[in-house]
């Protein structure tokens, strides 16, 4: 009896160490190599080190954001644990010390209203309650293309007010315009389909600006506010001040849109009709998509009205309404329901994040960041406008190597409010704050700036490069809008 050869294991191939990683380290070790300079504390150097290691590692993408987050918390622990305190250099942090000040964000309001969100987005999705909006909201408009593109922006605003997550909704609107696209029997890189496929992302990104419940990097520029600045912005300021704004550039947005990406029919019969029987065939409302409705409507109405008719917080009235929702018998959903859906992968990224910049403060590397760019760009002789213009631009062209606005938001707006406070003179620095929040959300540009224009971008009716050039103006005319605006509305707001 012949012995049976034995089977070779496969070969798992070997994974190579990504390139960005080892960058980042690089930074991490060359930075934490330089001459210390004198009015810079030995834990704020080392903070600086990690924020490098941060950058690059968020800007190459080399590990996912979830991984990053937790290399990031392990380096404050050993590097923070082994260096001097600020009040007293003979006494280390210690690891124990180090570890808390890497998870403060976790207690951050901002965190829990970000959480409170992801719920409310997951709420939808759960119910289908997004996509009758959605459906309901395109089925009101026309059967043009020109209407159909307006109809994508109002399904966008309907949305942002009720779904506080951008990729929750894009991954709502996405499949109903595709539908509408496959009703008016183009071409799936027609440019009508082009057209409408960038208008959801890019009226998604429009919108960040204007709702301050819309987007992830709105509520961290608020925790921040809160955090070191000892003050907030309420819903209804945010959206006085940034709504008019985005109502302006959806404007824009379909006119460019149609100017470089004329569509090949005026009107398409059957557009219509198509979202009316998508529409039919969900049915009636059932009773968890009214009871969410009716708390998604007093949410808006409790955010909308804070600091007027009453000073409840955002987060508590969200949390309220969160309450409502998981009740026995009124609820709309159960813990079991929505936790699959829940991307606690960005829990955990926006709690660092604020760590982050906290530990920026903490250790007074974020002030000696922002006595240098005061120091070395003149910025202390020039007005709020023209400071508004200089870290504006800035922000639109370092956004171009992040993927992710919270990541950006997290780097860099502890720095920027650093600068504002070093800055002379008298300017509402609260202000200034909200209205760099809004330059965040310029992902106009490439595709892979924004969640939601990866979203879009996986229906494949666009290219890379019509993204680009419909970004490209409207981020130009983004910018200048907004120095126009600082001059003039948010001036007679007294935000500037």
């Amino acid at each position: 009896m012949t012995a049976q050869a034995a089977v070779p294991a496969p070969q798992v191939p070997k994974k190579k160490i990504p390139i960005g990683l080892v960058a980042g380290l690089l930074a991490l070790i060359i930075v934490l190599m330089l001459p210390m300079p004198a009015d810079l504390p030995p834990a704020g150097h080392r903070m600086i080190a990690i924020l490098a290691f941060a950058v690059v590692v968020w800007i190459t993408e080399a590990v996912s954001y979830e991984a990053s987050a937790i290399m990031i918390t392990t380096l404050m622990a050993f590097l923070l644990g082994t260096a001097p305190t600020i009040k007293n250099p003979e006494v280390l942090y210690g690891t124990s010390a180090a570890i808390s000040m890497a998870l403060t964000g976790f207690s951050n309001s901002a965190l829990a209203l970000v959480t409170g969100a992801l719920f409310i987005a997951a709420a939808m999705t759960f119910t289908g309650l997004d996509r009758r909006i959605a459906l309901v909201t395109l089925s009101r408009i026309g059967t043009s293309t020109t209407r159909i593109m307006i109809g994508a922006i109002a399904v966008t605003i309907v949305l942002s007010l009720v779904v506080p997550s951008a990729t929750a909704r894009s991954a709502a609107v996405v499949p109903i315009m595709m539908g509408v696209i496959a009703a008016f029997g183009v071409d799936k890189r027609s440019n009508i389909a082009a057209g409408i496929m960038i208008i959801v992302a890019q009226a998604t990104s429009i919108w960040n600006v204007g709702i301050q419940t819309a987007a992830a990097q709105n509520l961290l520029t608020k925790g921040f506010m809160e955090k070191m600045l000892g003050d907030r912005v309420s819903w209804a300021e945010w959206l006085i001040a940034g709504a008019p704004w985005s109502v302006i550039m959806s404007v824009v947005l379909v006119f460019i849109v149609l100017k470089l990406l004329p569509p090949e029919a005026d009107n398409i019969a059957g557009g219509k009709e198509a979202v009316q029987a998508e529409l039919d065939a969900l049915g009636p409302m059932t009773g968890p998509q009214k009871r969410l409705l009716g708390v998604s409507l007093m949410l808006l109405m409790l955010w909308a009205t804070e600091k007027s008719l009453h000073n409840f917080d955002t987060t508590s009235t969200t949390y309220f309404g969160l309450v409502l929702l998981l009740l026995p018998r009124f609820g709309v959903m159960t813990w079991k329901d929505v936790q699959s859906r829940i991307p606690w992968g960005t829990v955990i990224v926006f709690g660092v994040g604020i760590s982050l910049g906290t530990a920026l403060l903490t250790t007074q590397a974020g002030q000696w960041m922002g006595n240098q760019v005061v120091t070395h760009t003149g910025l202390d002789h020039l007005g709020p406008l023209a400071i508004f213009a200089i870290l504006s631009a800035f922000l639109i062209v370092i956004h171009l190597g992040f993927a992710s606005a919270t990541a950006l938001t997290s780097a860099m707006l502890p720095i920027l409010i650093s600068v504002l406070a070093t800055l002379p003179g008298e300017f509402n620095r609260l202000g200034m704050t909200m209205l760099l929040g809004f330059v965040v959300s310029y992902g106009f540009i490439l595709p892979i700036n924004a969640p939601q224009n990866m979203v879009c971008l996986g229906t494949e009716t666009f290219t890379a490069k019509q993204f680009a050039r419909v970004g490209i103006i409207i981020t130009i005319v983004g910018y200048l809008l907004m120095l126009v605006f600082g001059a003039t509305y948010w001036r007679w707001l007294g935000w500037m």
